[in-house]
């Protein structure tokens, strides 16, 4: 295999695009508050420049990361010639700094400026647009928030953020996925509060304990099959991807040119790995090193190993890798049914870093159908044990001709609120009775998986939860705010087309 070269002659001969394209870069320890850019910057994607959006630092890098009990203070400017919005992943802020448009804040008009600050709440999150145009066109970033162990641990620290990535506009891709359909009947302006919801969407142009459990051998990858049959439903195929994107990134890069990150031979690496793909869900593996899953979602839980490990949109991973000594060790993202394969590589000093083709030789399989994965997971600070007062279904349905997507038999035009009281314990239930997966990310919220068809356990915390094909998943939560809070498929076509609901807190 041929060594990568140094930085291709595309940025050689291009200095301007050269220092657009700096890998990205987290601002750490500053003094609050920080400052955020949305802004467009422009990549390399394969010899080829690409203009795209992004959330930039003052390192003039992108993402950020707090120390142990830092306040989230951040200025947020928008240097876009649009409108937009962003939202703080995984953190709980106050309702009228979560960032969705006109729930309740109103879109950042370009030139403006918004300042944010609440308690940072810890672990691997990230931040993007919530306009699902915008995000589709890369405006995140990752948003890591380091504890007092964290900083104490002899261990490195590597960010992954994953992407799709599309040289058409999102516009053009939303048309091809749709087949040129309306996007849910949603309002794309206006003024009421569920009109602004769905704002700008038009890139803004409107106004039992498991811990040490070793899973290196157990099949998390449902039937295993490429051919996407469900396991247990013969005959019923499963639609995993409705777009066939141009590139697959990690931290802005392909592997023709993939990020080396230098590491000391033996060391012990942390891997926080966020998916913000728009409609791409990926599995993680991490080679001849053997690895612990440690934490999803920003939150701890006992210990489970592996090589291989899935995430969809809007999750995020904490991996412990221990390196077995010195030489050069990829870290690849695989995309779900399909060859295309993204990733970084961890290099120790001297080591020959061997070329990684883009395309592997053989598809990965689907991710999680029968639920093992999120099923092993056991939460280390599980939710205190109390009898839900309220409980409620969700069914997920929708199809690709004609490509709607729906909770409760409806979209976004056409909602039915989810109630709740402040305090309450709360049961989702998610059943997903179409042939996509839909990650459901929940907004203000964690809550705990209690149920994947197998009996009741206590599951990850989690913020984001992916439902499989025909499959059933119980959370549980207890009821925060007083608000109306977001509840959504996290893969952007499916949001932009209207599945989403409100969860609404009352006092």
């Amino acid at each position: 295999m041929t060594p990568y070269p140094n930085r291709r002659d595309f940025l050689v001969a291009t200095a301007a695009l050269a220092a657009s394209t700096t890998l990205p870069r987290l601002a750490f320890a500053q003094a609050a508050p920080f400052s955020l850019k949305a802004t467009s910057r422009t990549l390399d994607i394969d010899g080829r420049a690409a203009k795209v959006f992004g959330l930039v630092n003052t390192s003039s890098g992108t993402g950020l990361v707090l120390d142990p009990d830092q306040r989230f203070a951040v200025n947020l400017t928008n240097d876009l010639a649009v409108e937009t919005l962003i939202h703080w992943h995984g953190q709980i802020p106050p309702n009228v700094q979560d960032g969705v448009p006109g729930m309740p804040a109103p879109l950042l008009k370009p030139g403006e400026a918004r300042s944010y600050d609440f308690a940072a709440k810890p672990g691997t999150h990230w931040m993007h647009s919530h306009v699902p145009l915008q995000e589709m066109a890369l405006l995140a970033a990752p948003l890591i928030v380091r504890t007092e162990a964290d900083a104490k641990a002899d261990r490195q620290e590597v960010v992954m953020l994953l992407h799709d990535f599309s040289f058409k506009s999102p516009e053009e891709v939303m048309a091809q996925i749709t087949g040129g359909a309306a996007m849910g009947g949603m309002a794309m302006g206006g003024t009421t509060k569920t009109d602004n919801a769905m704002a700008g969407m038009d890139m803004g142009k409107s106004t039992g304990g498991m811990s040490g459990m070793d899973m290196s051998n157990m099949d998390m990858s449902g039937t295993g099959k490429a051919d996407r049959t469900m396991g247990g439903m013969s005959g019923m195929a499963m639609d995993l991807n409705d777009y066939d994107f141009d590139a697959y990134l990690t931290n802005d890069r392909t592997l023709s040119d993939p990020e080396v990150v230098q590491v000391e031979a033996g060391g012990h690496i942390r891997l926080r790995i966020i998916n913000g793909s728009a409609a791409t869900v990926y599995w993680i593996e991490t080679g001849d090193t053997q690895a612990r899953l440690i934490a999803v979602d920003g939150h701890d839980i006992e210990p489970v190993k592996g090589r291989r490990f899935g995430l969809a949109m809007g999750q995020r991973l904490d991996i412990a890798v221990d390196l077995p000594g010195a030489g050069a060790f990829p870290i690849l993202a695989l995309r779900e049914g399909a060859r295309e394969q993204t990733g970084v590589i961890l290099a120790t000093p001297g080591a020959r870093v061997a070329r990684i083709d883009a395309i592997a030789d053989a598809a990965s399989p689907a991710f999680d159908t029968d639920l093992a994965q999120e099923g092993a997971l056991r939460a280390t600070l599980p939710l205190p044990e109390k009898a839900a007062s309220n409980t409620r279904m969700l069914m997920l349905a929708g199809a690709m001709q004609p490509y709607v997507w729906t909770i409760n038999g409806q979209t976004w035009a056409t909602h039915q609120p989810i109630p709740a009281k402040s305090g309450e314990r709360v049961e989702l239930m998610f059943h997903n009775m179409s042939m996509m997966g839909h990650p459901m990310h929940l907004h203000g919220h964690s809550f705990q998986v209690v149920d994947t068809g197998a009996g009741r356990f206590a599951g990850a915390l989690r913020d984001t939860v992916f439902i499989p094909p025909m499959g059933v998943v119980t959370v549980a939560l207890d009821a925060g705010e007083a608000a109306s809070w977001m509840l959504h498929c996290h893969h952007m076509p499916h949001l932009a087309t209207g599945m989403m609901t409100e969860f609404i807190v009352r006092a």
